[in-house]
């Protein structure tokens, strides 16, 4: 075994979280910069018009990344469940039907995405000044697609393996390669909108290649020459792939809908509202990769049903979350003014998106509870259950709470009935966690064990 990868069916598990969390914590921060770098030198370079062709375009990306999230949440689950059961036929196997699968997706969806990318941003309300280079932007980054599936696919693989710092190489390599190629190609050769694309799909790409040939010349995963995988494989991918990916699905439309509460309010709450949002996706970052350790960690233990083991990740897990989002909360209480102004400067809209922080600010905890017992239960193998709490905590506590809250307090109550939300939501993620029967599940046959 690499040095990097861990066995976490032995070991102190704190002390496990702690390393192997960090890592995934600085991945997803370089990942979240990406797309500030890419908005940063085509706002500059380029003016509003051109960032607004970005920013349109940059939703339906988001959207096909989500699917693939989910995708690799239930790469993460079969390969960490092998990885635990010590099933090296099994590990390699899975992982050549992922390649498969994953491969004749990104072509399929790379074609779709690349033909009706018109119709897509129409659906969207695009602006015809600025139809034609979002198309041209989203159409490149269509063709790139299988980059894009590649290098996260190739992360999620070493996290299941029990190494989180390798993938953080892949990601700067990427994020650092689309700073310099940025300008280069946006202003240095003239391509403007395009160009920003091409620096995307370039850095993605590269770093791609240098990942899976990392990969391969060290040994660090049992990659062989891609086969046709059998039936029983790709019906145990596509069982779990597909609630996963449709989670995402429903945690998107989620937002989308809460949207549509605040746009009630006119301009300056939409503002505030929206810078609010961008920090706090930078705010949630530790509360996601503490989901992430524990499902990888939980997963080698539910390989080989350890169920004390599992239990005593989850307690871990939520009391380490919990420590380090109240921390994060209450330097929001402090700071949330200061972060607001990085995106907005108009008064009304930075004491709406202020205000709005610091009430959530403190439910922040109980949120990322759902990250740590939802990552468990997905390590399971239990997605249909995963989907059907983000249903709850989305469309039934999130969305109603907030519009609810709205009515009666105005524009203070979103916040307010988002954080009622966050704490319902833990509660409905704890009762499944507790009684629910996704202990029971088993994702292979007895023959498959041999």
């Amino acid at each position: 075994m690499d040095r990097q990868q861990h066995d976490f069916t032995q070991g102190n598990i704190l002390k496990q979280l702690i390393t192997f969390s960090g890592p995934i914590m600085l991945t997803n921060l370089l990942q979240t910069s990406y797309q500030f770098a890419d908005s940063l030198w085509v706002g500059n370079l380029l003016g509003a018009n051109a960032l607004g062709s970005v920013a349109v375009s940059s939703t339906i990306i988001f959207t096909i990344l989500s699917f693939i999230i989910g995708l690799n949440n239930a790469a993460l689950t079969i390969l960490s469940q092998q990885k635990g059961r010590d099933n090296a036929e099994g590990l390699r196997r899975y992982l050549n039907a992922f390649v498969i699968i994953l491969t004749l997706l990104a072509v399929l969806l790379g074609t779709a995405g690349f033909v009706l990318a018109e119709p897509l941003l129409h659906l969207l309300g695009t602006p015809a000044s600025m139809m034609a280079s979002a198309k041209a932007y989203l159409q490149i980054n269509f063709l790139g697609i299988l980059f894009l599936f590649g290098y996260n696919f190739i992360s999620t693989v070493l996290r299941a393996l029990g190494d989180s710092k390798t993938p953080l190489r892949f990601v700067l390599i990427a994020v650092i390669l689309n700073i310099v190629l940025d300008p280069l190609f946006i202003s240095g050769f003239g391509l403007g909108v395009e160009g920003a694309a091409y620096a995307t799909v370039t850095s993605q790409g590269l770093a791609f290649l240098y990942g899976i040939g990392y990969v391969l010349y060290r040994k660090l995963a049992p990659f062989s020459i891609p086969a046709l995988p059998s039936k029983q494989e790709v019906a145990l991918i596509l069982n779990l792939g597909i609630p996963s990916g449709l989670q995402m699905a429903v945690i998107s439309a989620g937002v989308a809908a809460i949207m549509s509460v605040v746009t009630g309010f006119g301009e300056d709450v939409v503002a505030g509202f929206s810078a609010a949002q961008r920090l706090d996706s930078l705010l949630m970052l530790p509360a996601h990769a503490l989901g992430t350790s524990v499902s990888s960690m939980a997963g080698q233990n539910i390989g080989i049903r350890n169920w004390s083991r599992v239990s005593s990740i989850a307690k871990y897990g939520v009391l380490y979350n919990f420590s380090v989002m109240l921390l994060v909360g209450i330097l929001v209480l402090f700071l949330a003014k200061y972060g607001v102004r990085l995106f907005i400067d108009d008064p009304e809209a930075v004491d709406f998106g202020t205000k709005y922080l610091q009430i959530v600010a403190l439910c922040y905890p109980f949120l990322g509870i759902n990250f740590i017992l939802n990552g468990i239960v997905r390590a399971a193998g239990a997605m249909y259950q995963v989907l059907a709490l983000n249903v709850i905590s989305l469309w039934i506590l999130r969305y109603p709470l907030a519009a609810i809250g709205a009515t009666i307090f105005g524009d203070t109550g979103i916040a307010m009935g988002m954080g009622a939300s966050f704490l319902t939501s833990s509660l409905f993620a704890y009762l499944y966690y507790r009684y629910g029967k996704w202990r029971e599940k088993k994702l292979f046959t007895k023959r498959e064990n041999t």
